[in-house]
């Protein structure tokens, strides 16, 4: 059997069983062999492509034509977006290509005889990640492509002079909430790659109580050179 398994599972044995403080009311970590976390929806390509949701903005243009171009419009609580001459489009998980295709069948023939249609997302308020904990400038931070974890610690203008190099990321999956602990300067040394974000991601820098769920895992196993990977369960299941 594969000795980073044994250890995983000793490590998920040993905190399930801990009779101290739980690190979050209620939940435990159930330690997996996953060096990575998995994409929300089990797909990475379409966790990363952009959808449009709830009071998004968007800059609008038809090319040629002055009154129908650098058009700021922004999407509804439903995700439905209006554009002149255009009336409603239910926009709500329509990529950007779609929604200019949507457009142009819609102003073509009738307003202008072969239209073309360039959309662009100013603000999304429906796709972002947070982060928080020891960085300049915690927050929520649109994701409007690949992201990864440097980058997003990047957005929030870097770490603290008191921040320490574990962070952990919060994910759900399916259903199932997810955490992982990684190490920054394991990363910066090529260690292992820059983690891919998708949205909804949840990122707490340094110094933390998201950094304090593993403290019983890096009792018995510092992280090294992989992740750690973990479930979090109620304690009832």
């Amino acid at each position: 059997m594969h000795l980073r398994f044994l250890l995983l599972l000793l490590l998920s044995i040993s905190v399930a069983a801990c009779s101290g403080p739980r690190p979050l009311s209620g939940e435990h970590l159930a330690v997996t062999a996953l060096t990575e976390l998995p994409p929300p929806n089990g797909d990475a390509v379409q966790s990363r492509t952009y959808r449009v949701g709830a009071f998004d903005t968007f800059q609008i243009s038809v090319f040629g034509v002055d009154e129908l171009s650098n058009r700021e419009i922004r999407s509804d609580a439903g995700g439905r977006i209006a554009f002149p001459l255009v009336g409603a489009i239910e926009a709500q998980g329509m990529t950007l290509d779609q929604v200019s295709t949507e457009i142009e069948n819609r102003l073509r023939g009738r307003f202008i005889r072969e239209p073309h249609v360039s959309v662009n997302v100013r603000e999304s308020n429906s796709q972002s990640i947070t982060v928080n904990g020891q960085v300049h400038e915690p927050g929520i931070f649109p994701i409007l492509g690949p992201m990864t974890l440097q980058r997003a610690i990047a957005r929030a203008k870097g770490v603290t002079d008191y921040a320490s190099s574990d962070v952990v990321v919060f994910r759900t999956v399916g259903e199932q909430r997810m955490a992982a602990l990684y190490s920054l300067h394991a990363i910066q040394r090529g260690a292992y790659a820059d983690p891919d974000l998708y949205a909804n991601d949840i990122v707490v820098v340094g110094d933390s109580p998201g950094r304090r769920m593993f403290q019983n895992v890096l009792q018995i196993l510092p992280l090294a050179i992989t992740p750690l990977v973990a479930l979090i369960q109620n304690n009832g299941n």
